[in-house]
């Protein structure tokens, strides 16, 4: 199977930059599982959803891992933190003219402005492939809180605002540590996650830090020989006993997102889901069996990307060409802080 199988030609308009104002104003695309497609809003997805279903949303927290800085011999930088490893180091992303070398000291402020007296500074610790170790002087999430800048995705070709901080995060996100927003998520508010609640569609929460690989395209032309980067995910055992019931009731375990499908799918990798703490980078494409979720809801992808092959192996590499291509020719809108899809699993 080749990258180039799914390829798609989308036209800048239709990359969304900003939100829209209100989270369940975005507009859904559902595809049924004989692939049929209905164009509604977010809002709709309530009718979508039914009593006993179990609703799987992913609780990562996005840190403002974007920082500037200089080194001490005046040279530019940039700081992404890809994961923290304790209260004072990480593992990050640096841009320089010249890669820093152990033991060299990084100043930081909020902006490209810096100087040597900046209360915070990190030191390089090793690499770590193409990851630097940073020890920080200050504990991170203190850092990231003061002069943190939020992590946009590289095709909003924006700098980050003040509403970034409140919109590039779900409302129910809780535990510190993704460089990327969990997206499909983003459409949920508070009123719609109660309304599901009086509907009786229960919810369940695993985590998954998203990293900056996810960004990543495919760059080998058979995706075969693709190396999927590593995320933490966690899947606790109260999780496991909610799809069980779930399942023994006759309801669907329905993923929010890209993110709650692969953590899941990780338990679920034996055949039957176990609770799961630890790195996975499993990697779905069609002809892939998925053990565990029945639906799920998820953002439009870039073309030529591990999540794009997800979804089509979720629902059809023929049915996703054609949703996709009508969605280009609907002007729906595209990628993070875009426009959302309802995928029931191809029936066999």
């Amino acid at each position: 199977m080749q990258t180039a199988d799914f390829y798609f030609e989308l036209p800048n308009e239709l990359i969304a930059r900003y939100p829209t104002e209100k989270r369940t104003a975005s507009r859904l695309l559902v595809v049924d599982a004989a692939g049929e497609l209905q164009h509604k809003h977010f809002a709709d997805v309530l009718g979508f959803l039914r009593a006993g279903d179990l609703l799987v949303v992913n609780n990562t927290q996005v840190i403002a891992a974007r920082l500037f800085g200089k080194k001490a011999s005046g040279g530019k930088l940039e700081i992404l933190v890809e994961r923290l490893e304790d209260d004072f180091t990480v593992l990050a992303h640096v841009r320089a003219s010249r890669s820093p070398k152990p033991g060299a000291q990084l100043f930081l402020c909020i902006d490209e402005t810096v100087s040597e007296d900046s209360p915070y500074s990190v030191e390089m610790v090793e690499r770590q492939g193409t990851l630097f170790r940073l020890k920080f002087s200050h504990p991170v999430l203190d850092v990231l809180e003061s002069i943190g800048h939020m992590p946009l995705p590289p095709y909003i070709d924006r700098v980050d605002e003040l509403a970034d901080k409140e919109r590039y995060q779900t409302v129910y996100a809780k535990n510190a540590g993704a460089v990327a927003a969990p997206t499909a998520g983003l459409h949920f508010d508070d009123e719609l996650l109660q309304a599901l609640k009086d509907k009786g569609i229960e919810r369940a929460e695993v985590t998954l830090h998203v990293g900056a690989g996810t960004f990543q395209p495919v760059k080998v032309d058979n995706i075969l020989e693709h190396e999927m980067h590593s995320e933490w995910i966690h899947v606790p055992e109260s999780v496991v006993e909610q799809v069980k019931a779930t399942k023994a009731r006759g309801g669907r375990v329905v993923a929010v997102g890209t993110t709650a499908v692969r953590s899941l799918e990780t338990a679920s990798l034996s055949g039957e889901i176990k609770a799961f703490t630890g790195d996975t980078d499993i990697f779905l494409y069609p002809g892939k069996n998925f053990h565990c979720v029945d639906a799920m809801i998820t953002n439009f992808h870039l073309p030529q990307s591990t999540l794009l092959m997800l979804v089509s192996a979720f629902s059809g590499m023929a049915e996703m060409k054609h949703a996709y291509k009508v969605a280009v020719e609907q002007s729906y809108r595209f990628f993070s802080y875009g426009d959302a899809m309802f995928l029931e699993k191809k029936s066999k």
